[in-house]
C-alpha cells in the first residue's frame, strides 16, 4: 500500500487527504494550523502540526519514506518551492504540487514536480462546461484538445446500440463506460441498446464533444 503525505491542508489539501484516506490509503497530513490539524486528526492516518516553511521540520518528517507527496501550498510560493526541493532530495517517488498560475507551475516542474494541478482553474473549467450545456454532467480536461466527459444520453440515441451510432467514425469519440442508476458498465457491449437518461462516459476531442451537445440542443429547439 502506498504511503501519502499532504503538505499544507487548506481546502484543497484537506480534501485530498481525507479522500485518499477514505479510499483506503495511508495518509499523513501536515499543516502549521493547530485548528486544521485537529479537524483532520480523525480523518487521516496521521496528522501533525508542522510549520511548512521550516526546512528542518520538513526534513525531520522523513519524506523519503513516502511514495507520494502532495504539496498543496498555493499562496506561499517560497514554501511550495522549498517543500518540492526537499521532497525531491529525499527521494519521494512522485511529487504532485498545487499552483496558482503557469509561471509557478513552470518553476515547480523545473525543480522536480512530477505533476502540477490548478484546482481553482480546473474547477472553473468544469463549472463553465456544466453551465453552458444541459447534458454535460462533468468534464475533465486531459489537455487543451482532449477531454473526458459524463454526458446524458441524447434522446435521439435511446434504443440504438453503439454499433448503430458508430460514434468513433461519426464524431471521433469513444465510450469508456455507461452509468445507469447506481450501476456502471466499464466494458459496454457494442450491441447493448442505450437507454434514455443513462450517462455515457466518453473521451474525445473537445470540438467533437461540443458537436454532440450542440446537436442535442438543435434537436430540442426543433421539438
Amino acid at each position: 500500500m502506498k504511503q501519502y503525505i499532504v503538505i499544507g491542508c487548506g481546502r484543497f489539501g484537506g480534501s485530498v487527504a481525507t479522500t485518499m484516506h477514505l479510499l483506503g490509503h495511508q495518509v499523513m497530513a501536515i499543516d502549521k494550523s493547530e485548528e486544521i490539524i485537529q479537524s483532520l486528526s480523525y480523518k487521516v492516518t496521521h496528522a501533525a502540526i508542522v510549520d511548512v516553511t521550516d526546512e528542518q521540520a520538513l526534513r525531520s518528517l522523513g519524506l523519503g519514506n513516502f511514495d507520494v507527496a502532495i504539496i498543496a501550498i498555493g499562496s506561499d510560493i517560497r514554501a511550495s518551492i522549498m517543500a518540492t526541493l526537499i521532497a525531491k532530495e529525499m527521494g519521494v517517488s512522485q511529487i504532485v504540487c498545487k499552483a496558482k498560475d503557469e509561471l509557478q507551475a513552470k518553476v515547480l516542474y523545473k525543480i522536480g514536480a512530477d505533476r502540477v494541478v490548478f484546482p481553482e482553474r480546473d474547477m472553473g473549467v468544469r463549472v463553465a462546461h456544466n453551465l453552458v450545456s444541459d447534458n454535460i454532467l462533468d468534464h475533465i480536461e486531459l489537455d487543451p484538445e482532449y477531454s473526458i466527459v459524463e454526458v446524458v444520453t441524447p434522446s435521439r440515441w435511446a434504443g440504438k446500440t453503439l454499433i448503430d451510432l458508430d460514434l468513433r467514425a461519426r464524431y471521433g469519440i469513444t465510450v469508456l463506460a455507461i452509468k445507469s442508476g447506481k450501476s456502471i458498465d466499464v466494458t459496454p457491449s457494442p450491441t447493448e441498446e442505450l437507454r434514455a437518461g443513462s450517462i455515457l462516459v466518453v473521451i474525445g476531442e473537445n470540438t467533437s464533444i461540443s458537436a454532440i451537445t450542440s446537436e442535442n440542443k438543435d434537436v430540442s429547439r426543433r421539438k
